[in-house]
């Protein structure tokens, strides 16, 4: 594990010079997916690398896992609270849409979370060109195969350190990075909303998404939905789609 740490760790170094960035900075949400990527660029560029914390609907000071890892990877730091920001920008269009007679309660959540999500990344870029630094994204593997991220949301980054590792070689990668054990023990959650855990939202561990991605046998049902998932995600993983050139008068 230590080689494969040594082994992201120059490929960030490689990736940042060839895009001619300073440094490296990564949203941090207190998971563990976002730990070890920050435990990543403070070693790929000691001095010039930034955590944010970008809480909503809570203070910075709040967010205890997230401080705990950079306290853990002296790294530093900065907290951006946008609940304002989010909630004007919610206010706004859910209340166009009412005028217009055209909103929809049952999908106001995840549009909700989704909003926060694409409000995040818009903010990480804005500090990223502050800094002329790059934006490293925190999907693994199994949120990358099932498409369980918000597209040019916590899917909009330059950089994916951990879309080859499994949930399971995140954690030990944890581990050997020395991330904090409240973090190592935390039940994975995007905190879409309160009480939100991931495999909820899957329906289905990580142990299982994990054993398939392995090439082993799952349940059948299981196996079913994870291509599903897959396949109805394609479009999470692409560029946008266009048409062919046309070749008409």
């Amino acid at each position: 594990m230590e080689e494969r740490i040594e082994y992201l760790t120059d490929w960030l170094r490689t990736k940042t010079e060839e895009a001619g960035a300073d440094g490296l900075l990564v949203g941090i949400s207190g998971g563990i997916d976002s730990a070890v990527v920050s435990y990543l660029i403070k070693r790929a560029f000691p001095e010039n690398s930034l955590g944010i914390i970008l809480p909503i609907n809570k203070g910075v000071e709040d967010q205890t896992d997230a401080l705990a890892v950079v306290e853990g990877a002296e790294l530093d730091y900065v907290g951006i609270e946008l609940t304002d920001a989010y909630q004007t920008t919610y206010d706004t269009v859910k209340n166009q849409l009412k005028e217009k007679g055209d909103w929809n309660e049952d999908k106001s959540q995840l549009g909700g979370a989704n909003l926060q999500a694409r409000l995040r990344m818009s903010t990480l870029y804005a500090v990223g060109n502050n800094y002329n630094y790059l934006v490293v994204g925190t999907d693994n593997a199994a949120e990358d195969y099932t498409g369980y991220f918000t597209k040019y949301g916590d899917g909009g980054v330059d950089l994916v350190p951990l879309i080859n590792l499994r949930k399971e070689e995140v954690k030990e990668m944890a581990k050997t990075l020395n991330v904090p054990d409240s973090i190592l023990h935390k039940k994975p959650s995007a905190e879409l909303w309160e009480g939100q855990t991931d495999e909820e939202e899957l329906g289905m561990s990580y142990d299982t998404i994990d054993a398939f991605l392995r090439g082993e046998k799952i349940d059948p049902d299981d196996e079913k939905d994870l291509k599903e998932r897959h396949m109805k995600t394609e479009h999470k993983r692409q560029i946008p789609a266009g048409p062919n050139r046309f070749k008409g008068a």
